[in-house]
């Protein structure tokens, strides 16, 4: 059994280092009882996440994260999605909510990783998506992993 993340760039300069978003999903991956898992993280800038907010989900603009997971046909086969993850729209939340940059990479890695396992969180504003038991789990998650990965 293992936990395998990869985690891309794109050539992009991203305030969290690869080693570290590998470690934020496995912990959360690790949090949530997953034992065998192959995730992939990968940071977009904000066209190209346009461009796959709109074909995959017919949204117009970018987004801070979007996830696709394989369904898995049992429970014994591992867990395998991707993650995408734009940093630029990170900033601006970031920003809005009063945090660090890396803090809210941080939180938007635990958000793909709760939507690979299947989390489901209502649409329409922040503060409908923020009551949710999601995003609930979440901010748990969040505080266990920025406690335990100094």
């Amino acid at each position: 059994m293992s936990l395998d993340v990869d985690v891309s760039t794109g050539g992009l300069r991203v305030p969290l280092a690869r080693a570290r978003a590998a470690a934020v999903a496995r912990e959360a991956l690790r949090g949530e009882k997953v034992r065998d898992a192959l995730l992939s993280v990968t940071f977009l800038d904000a066209r190209r996440m346009a461009s796959l907010n709109k074909r995959h989900l017919g949204h117009s603009g970018a987004t801070d994260v979007i996830s696709f997971a394989f369904r898995r046909a049992t429970r014994a086969d591992p867990v395998i999605g991707d993650i995408y993850i734009c940093p630029a729209v990170a900033r601006v939340h970031a920003i809005e909510r009063g945090v660090g940059v890396r803090e809210e990479l941080t939180r938007l890695i635990v958000h793909g990783v709760l939507h690979v396992l299947g989390y489901e969180h209502p649409e329409g504003d922040g503060s409908v998506r923020e009551r949710s038991p999601m995003w609930r789990r979440q901010e748990r998650v969040l505080q266990r992993i920025l406690t335990k990965l100094p």
